[in-house]
């Protein structure tokens, strides 16, 4: 049964997908997330677990797709959140207060400031105070970080590319649209605000 047809006699949940389709299917023959959903069904087959089959697979995929993408990281002495504070300086291509770099970065200002003081005494980024106020600092990449953002990017969007190699061009196209779409509504609905 697909996501858009009705249940079927055997799914045990009104409304919810079938996911002993081929979708549930890994390389190595399993899906944990289907799995968990059939627990749970057992359960508490009352409830609908469909949320639980969207939000389980970004979750489990976000975390195996960090799991190996960090190995660059790694190599570099970097860890994922101190590489994506050097990533927004790199991206946007001038200098951002910690508050921007908090935005950017969904990070909280202590964590951003703890992380700007290692990247600080690496010599990867640099502050300098703001002339008509004390309490502000402007930070931007040195040519060092710079160099490290620039040999990092191309091995982390190999991995991604080789990660996602199973999916077609059209099928790329519309996970990314779908994801954009889920991504624009939470972030309109829980006010997340960017820089």
């Amino acid at each position: 049964m697909t996501a858009t047809q009705g249940p079927s006699a055997g799914d045990g949940v009104t409304g919810t997908p079938d996911t002993s389709s081929t979708a549930d299917v890994s390389a190595s023959g399993r899906d944990t997330v289907a799995e968990v959903v059939r627990q749970w069904r057992a359960v508490h087959p009352d409830l609908d677990t469909g949320p639980m089959e969207i939000i389980g697979r970004i979750n489990r995929c976000a975390a195996l797709f960090q799991q190996a993408e960090d190995a660059p990281l790694r190599r570099a002495g970097l860890t994922r959140p101190e590489f994506d504070l050097l990533g927004a300086l790199r991206r946007t291509g001038h200098e951002l207060t910690p508050s921007e770099l908090a935005r950017e970065t969904f990070s909280s200002g202590a964590a951003v400031t703890k992380r700007l003081k290692t990247l600080t005494e690496r010599g990867l980024v640099e502050r300098r105070g703001d002339t008509r106020d004390r309490r502000v600092a402007h930070v931007r990449l040195t040519d060092a970080g710079r160099e490290v953002v620039d040999g990092i990017l191309p091995s982390q969007l190999s991995y991604e590319n080789a990660v996602l190699s199973g999916l077609g061009p059209g099928e790329l196209g519309d996970l990314a649209g779908l994801l954009g779409g889920l991504l624009a509504q939470l972030e309109g609905r829980l006010g997340v605000l960017r820089a």
